[in-house]
Order: structure tokens, then sequence, then C-alpha cells
């Protein structure tokens, strides 16, 4: 498949929460429920954000800022069109969202086991900066990132 480097990015709507969680069952161990998403969609401090390739939502971010600092609370692209520059552009988008928002840093957290993720994160400007022990299901440690908004990229 051709990369994918210009997706249409948007705001997450609640009709698009089926799609959503499909993505979303797909993606993780355990994953979040139709309220969390319905939370964000409505969330005064929540910006959640969905990446669509002809017409149809392949990914998504949910992004939460408050004063200083934003921190993204999910990110997942579907099976079938990973690899192909969606994460990269929702991260990106996230990034843009966060410094308009006059946020100084992006954190997140990542399961140690997902390798993939974390490539993606230090190849767009993160740092690990701490470990959350038996974080996940309580037996795998999560891995804490952190992007300085303040420096060009």
């Amino acid at each position: 498949m051709p990369l994918q480097t210009n997706p249409d990015i948007r705001t997450m709507t609640i009709a698009d929460l089926d799609d959503i969680l499909v993505i979303e069952q797909a993606s993780f161990m355990t994953p979040w429920k139709r309220e969390h998403f319905e939370a964000e969609v409505s969330g005064d401090y929540s910006f959640p954000f969905v990446a669509e390739t002809g017409g149809r939502v392949v990914g998504y971010v949910c992004l939460q800022s408050l004063f200083e600092e934003a921190q993204i609370l999910n990110i997942a692209v579907s099976p079938e069109h990973r690899g192909q520059g969606f994460a990269r552009a929702l991260l990106v988008h996230a990034c843009g969202v966060a410094r308009d928002r006059n946020a100084d840093r992006l954190a997140l957290e990542v399961r140690k086991s997902s390798h993939e993720a974390i490539g993606l994160y230090l190849g767009s400007g993160f740092r690990q900066v701490g470990i959350r022990r038996n974080y996940y299901e309580a037996s795998e440690d999560a891995i804490l990132m952190e992007k300085n908004l303040k420096e060009t990229t």
C-alpha cells in the first residue's frame, strides 16, 4: 500500500464511536469502553480527533490539555492501516493542538512491550522520563514519555 501521509484529521464525534470501538478492541488488551470516548467527546479539556481516508475512520487520538501540560490518553490506528503514516499524522496534529493551547510539554504512557509505538514516539521527539511498575493489568510496566513542545521539530 502507498504511504498515506496526509489523512483528513477532524474532531471526533459521537457518530464516530462505532468505528472507533472496532479499532480500540483490535488494538488493546484492555480496551476503553464507549463511555470513555463519550467523555472525551464532551470534555472541556479533551481534544479527540480522528484520521479518515476515503471517508472511513482509520485512527484516532485523545488529547487532554490543561495549563502547561498536555497528555495523550489514547491513540490507535486500525490494523490494516498501520505503517502508512496515520499514527504519525495524528501525533503531529496532537502536538500542534497542544501548542495552540499553550502547553509546554506533551506526555503519554506506553506499554513496555509496544516497541513500534515506542519507536514512533522516540522518532517524534519524545524521551523516556520514567516507569510505572506493573501499570497494565498489574503485570506490565508503562514507560512514561514526554516531549518538550517549546523546541522546534
